[in-house]
């Protein structure tokens, strides 16, 4: 779904991103791990658009993306999500979700006045939409509270419902269980799970979490120093002695 060649992001003298190359399989569900300043982040920047690289290419479906800003990233089906959601605080629940969809008529001055047949029903399907989105999360019931009233986790859920209405082909999910409890983790884990088993979703996620990373991922991607380090399953990458000595000696698995 993904390809990343020879990727370089600068910053000054900073390399943070320093030569990646990988591959993100299509309909897989892929890990990216590493400590502090491994430049996951600044590589999931990158490849969604917010930061044109110094050097590579990354491809969509073989189709060349590099540089492409996030909107038109947007527009071909690669989104992602951020550490801190990035809610709309004061549009409901379902707002949120409902203001998505690009290219709405409702948007055009003269269609909100001349074709309000064609606006509202456009509206209607829409808000079936999300309606299907916050009954697939279990977050129906606060589906007309402000979204910046909600919880950390809800947030969370409520960004990955976001993505849920255009059907996207890959999904850059940045800590999505950084600051959750573990009663909503396992509804977003289940939801991610879900999307990818039953809907086809291709995941690529950032998490620090070493046992959601177990129980979601296909195989992961280690960084370091801006540099994949190793790749392999979960299990695989927390023998490898080269990642052990990334984290300071530490067991990924312990506490």
């Amino acid at each position: 779904m993904i390809r990343i060649d020879g990727l370089h992001m600068h910053f000054g003298g900073i390399r943070a991103v320093n030569g990646v190359s990988l591959e993100i399989p299509r309909g897989k569900i892929t890990g990216l791990i590493g400590p502090n300043g491994a430049g996951k982040t600044t590589l999931f920047n990158v490849v969604a658009g917010h930061h044109k690289p110094t050097a590579g290419h990354v491809y969509l479906e073989e189709e060349e993306v590099t540089g492409l800003a996030a909107h038109e990233l947007f527009a071909r089906g690669l989104l992602r999500t951020f550490q801190v959601a990035h809610e709309f605080s004061t549009l409901t629940v379902r707002e949120n979700l409902m203001m998505v969809p690009s290219g709405q008529p409702g948007e055009h001055l003269w269609n909100a006045w001349f074709r309000t047949g064609q606006v509202q029903a456009r509206e209607r399907d829409i808000r079936h939409r999300a309606d299907q989105v916050l009954d697939f999360l279990q977050i129906t019931p606060v589906a007309n509270q402000l979204a910046g009233n909600l919880s950390g986790g809800q947030k969370k859920l409520l960004e990955l419902g976001r993505t849920m209405m255009i059907n996207p082909k890959v999904v850059f999910l940045d800590e999505v269980g950084a600051g959750v409890n573990r009663t909503l983790l396992k509804t977003i884990t289940t939801a991610i799970q879900r999307l990818n088993r039953e809907q086809g979703y291709t995941f690529c996620m950032i998490e620090h979490d070493m046992t959601l990373i177990s129980q979601l991922c296909d195989s992961v991607v280690v960084m370091a120093e801006g540099m994949v380090l190793c790749q392999g399953s979960a299990a695989e990458v927390q023998r490898d002695q080269r990642v052990i000595e990334a984290y300071l000696g530490k067991n990924l698995l312990d506490p």
